[in-house]
């Protein structure tokens, strides 16, 4: 018994810490490294402090380890990735007092939809979209496709998420009014998600912000990058996209006249230039936080617009829409309770 219970001693493990875009690689650590420790190794190359991280990833029983737990309960893989959230101390101090009027990130370019409309028709791109309905799985299908309903597709990074800022907890970076939006359009629309990463972060990601086990409405589905095309515009930009056609070859009942994407990258809807609404990108959250409403606003449109024919609408004039709408984000409250 005392020399099996003193193996995990001499047995070591190397893991990948991803944090804040960057992956920070641990080798050759004792499997007899208890958490804590674990965290302290952390904070030497990462500068957050132990009791500001929070590691993604790594369960005990369902639950997160005690920092007593030693790695060698943690079931976990060598050279396993682990997601790291967390802030240092002068990060939390310069974010309350950020330059005013910074300028926005843009897009690298921007595709007149004439141009869009030119690239979704090519036989080529065509034929990738066909590819990918052929070979791309959907395993991570949780509920059933309603009759009736609208498909609405959801990006992650800057659009329901500040990926790029840190924080103590996943809630912090979420964006303003996520649930209350889900919530209230769940009721005409189908929810996807799809990012433009690996399904094991889209996974992390939507379970740190509770998005998955929400009693209030259902994701139907997350799709990752593997579903996604490279297309060449006509100035020679040769970039990633998401092709809506993918999701309507498999399912049938959705085409553009019922589905909307929203994503803040205009280049993702080149496949499906009538089918995208680009939002504003939501950065800077410890800053945005308190004044961002961008979803709720995009709910009213959506709710407003759930019985019409998409084909015939320019989701480009969202705002304008509203401004002729009169009801309000709160109505959509009420009327759904």
């Amino acid at each position: 018994y005392y020399i099996t219970n003193n193996l995990s001693k001499f047995r070591m493990i190397s893991v990948k810490i991803k944090w804040s875009g960057s992956e920070y690689p641990l080798e050759q650590i004792p499997l007899s490294t208890t958490v804590k420790e674990l965290k302290d190794l952390i904070k030497e190359h990462t500068g957050v402090l132990p009791v500001r991280q929070k590691l993604c990833g790594i369960s005990l029983k369902g639950k997160p380890p005690p920092d007593d737990c030693v790695l060698s309960d943690l079931k976990l893989k060598n050279n396993q990735k682990i997601m790291m959230m967390g802030t240092r101390e002068e990060v939390i101090t310069e974010a309350t007092t950020a330059p005013e009027n910074m300028p926005d990130v843009v897009d690298d370019f921007e595709v007149p939809e004439e141009v869009m409309l030119r690239i979704s028709e090519r036989p080529e791109n065509l034929d990738k979209v066909a590819n990918r309905v052929l070979k791309y799985e959907f395993k991570k299908k949780f509920h059933d496709f309603r009759e009736g309903k609208k498909l609405l597709v959801l990006d992650i990074d800057y659009t329901l998420f500040d990926h790029k800022s840190c924080a103590e907890r996943g809630e912090e970076l979420m964006r303003p009014g996520l649930h209350e939006f889900l919530s209230v359009v769940y009721s005409e629309y189908d929810i996807v998600i799809w990012s433009a990463t690996g399904m094991k972060w889209i996974e992390a990601k939507m379970a740190e912000l509770g998005v998955l086990k929400n009693p209030s409405y259902k994701v139907a589905m997350l799709v990752d990058d593997g579903a996604m095309i490279t297309v060449q515009d006509e100035e020679g930009h040769v970039v990633r996209c998401k092709p809506l056609g993918v999701l309507w070859g498999k399912f049938p009942q959705f085409s553009a006249k019922n589905s909307v994407i929203f994503d803040d990258v205009r280049h993702n809807f080149l496949m499906a230039p009538k089918s995208g609404l680009k939002i504003k990108a939501y950065r800077k959250a410890h800053k945005n936080r308190g004044t961002d409403r961008e979803l709720l606003k995009l709910a009213r449109y959506l709710m407003s617009v759930a019985d019409k024919d998409f084909t015939s609408l320019n989701h480009d004039r969202w705002e304008r829409y509203c401004e002729k709408h009169g009801i309000t984000f709160e109505d959509l409250l009420v009327n759904d309770s």
